[in-house]
C-alpha cells in the first residue's frame, strides 16, 4: 500500500471510529466529549494549515473561537435568527476577524506574529467583559441549541461530525494541491518560496482567513454544546491547547493533529483521579513527543503502518531497443546478435 493510500485508509478508519461512538457508547457524557473533540477539530483543522503547513506561530485562535461563540449566542439567542443561518454568519465573522488581524501582522517575523495573536486573544477577552450590554459581561449569555433532529446529544454529534468531515476534506484537498506545496515551501524557506514565484503575504493571509472561518464555525458549535458562555470560558490556555495539538500531532500532517486533538481532549477524563495534575500531564505529553517523536504522532503512525505492510518492490530491469540502436548506428538488420562499429576512414596515402 502506497503512502497516500495508507493515509487515506487510516483517515477513513478514524472517521468510522468517530462515527460509531453513539452506537457503542451508552453514556451521553461520552457522546458529549466526542462532540467537543469534533468542535475543537473544526478549529484545529484550519489552524493546522497556518501552523503545520505555512509555519506561522498563531497561539491566539481562542480569540477567534470566542468571536464565533459570542456571535452565535447573539445572533441565534438575542436576535433570534435561525441557528442554521447564524452558523455560516459566525464563520464569516471569524473570517473577518482573521482578515483584520492578519493584514497588519502577517508581515512580522514568527515570534512577533505569535505575540500579536496572543494580544488579540487577550483583547477579545477584555472586550467581552467591557461590552456587557452586548455580551452579558461577566454574567455571560445563554446559548440556544439547534432544532430537531439536532437537538439531542446524538443529533448534535452527527451535525458536528458532518461539519468536521467537510472541513477535513477541504484541508486535505489543499494539502495535496500545488497550493499546499507552496505553503510548505513558505514554511521551510521563505526566500526559496519567493524565488520560485510564491506570493508570501497572499499565501499566509489566505490560509489565515480560512482558519478564521473554521474558528468561527467551531465557536458556534462549541457555544451550542456548552449552552452557556462567559469570558472565563475562553481563557488563553485553550489557545495554547490548540497549538499543542498540532505540535504533538505533527506538522505537515492531517491525521496527526486529529489524533492529537482527540488525545489531549480526552486526557483529563483518563486522569480524572489526578485532575489537579492536568497541566502536568499536558506538559509531560508534549515533552515526550518532542523528545522521542519530533515529527509528531501522525508520522509515527504512518511509519509503523508502513513497516507492518511494506511496499512491494517490483523489477526495474531496463531492456535496450536493439532494432532502434542498429538503425542509429547504421548496422545491417541481418545482424541481430552483434552490432559492429563502422570502420574508421583512412586517409589516402600519396
Amino acid at each position: 500500500m502506497s503512502h497516500p493510500s495508507l493515509r487515506v485508509g487510516l483517515t477513513l478508519l478514524a472517521v468510522l471510529a468517530l462515527a460509531s461512538v453513539p452506537a457503542w457508547s451508552g453514556d451521553l457524557y461520552q457522546v458529549h466529549l466526542a462532540s467537543l473533540i469534533g468542535a475543537y477539530w473544526v478549529l484545529v483543522a484550519g489552524l493546522n494549515l497556518v501552523v503545520g503547513f505555512a509555519g506561522q506561530l498563531s497561539i491566539g485562535h481562542v480569540g477567534l473561537l470566542a468571536v464565533g461563540a459570542y456571535g452565535f449566542a447573539i445572533l441565534a439567542g438575542t436576535i433570534g435568527l435561525d441557528p442554521f443561518l447564524a452558523l455560516p454568519l459566525c464563520g464569516a465573522l471569524g473570517g473577518l476577524g482573521g482578515l483584520l488581524l492578519g493584514l497588519p501582522s502577517l508581515r512580522l517575523p514568527g515570534f512577533y506574529f505569535a505575540m500579536v495573536t496572543m494580544a488579540f486573544a487577550l483583547i477579545v477577552g477584555e472586550l467581552s467583559l467591557a461590552w456587557g450590554g452586548l455580551t452579558g459581561g461577566g454574567t455571560g449569555l445563554s446559548v440556544p441549541g439547534f432544532p430537531a433532529p439536532f437537538d439531542t446529544p446524538r443529533g448534535q454529534y452527527a451535525l458536528i461530525l458532518a461539519l468536521g468531515a467537510v472541513v477535513t476534506a477541504m484541508t486535505w484537498s489543499v494539502a495535496r494541491s500545488m497550493w499546499g506545496r507552496a505553503l510548505i515551501a513558505v514554511r521551510d524557506s521563505e526566500v526559496a518560496a519567493a524565488t520560485v514565484g510564491v506570493n508570501l503575504f497572499r499565501a499566509k493571509l489566505t490560509v489565515f482567513v480560512f482558519s478564521g472561518i473554521t474558528a468561527g464555525v467551531a465557536g458556534a458549535l462549541f457555544a451550542a454544546l456548552q449552552t452557556y458562555i462567559t469570558p472565563d470560558t475562553f481563557v488563553f490556555d485553550i489557545g495554547l491547547f490548540f497549538f499543542v495539538c498540532i505540535i504533538i500531532g505533527g506538522r505537515g500532517s492531517i491525521l496527526g493533529p486529529l489524533i492529537g486533538t482527540a488525545m489531549l481532549t480526552a486526557l483529563p477524563e483518563m486522569v480524572a483521579p489526578l485532575a489537579r495534575l492536568g497541566n502536568f500531564f499536558y506538559g509531560l505529553a508534549l515533552l515526550v513527543v518532542v523528545l522521542l517523536v519530533p515529527d509528531g504522532i501522525g508520522r509515527l503512525v504512518a511509519t509503523l503502518a508502513s513497516r507492518l505492510r511494506p511496499e512491494p518492490h517490483g523489477s526495474h530491469e531496463v531492456r535496450p531497443d536493439l532494432a532502434r540502436l542498429r538503425r542509429a548506428l547504421g548496422a545491417s538488420p541481418r545482424e541481430p546478435d552483434a552490432i559492429a562499429p563502422a570502420p574508421l576512414a583512412r586517409e589516402a596515402l600519396p
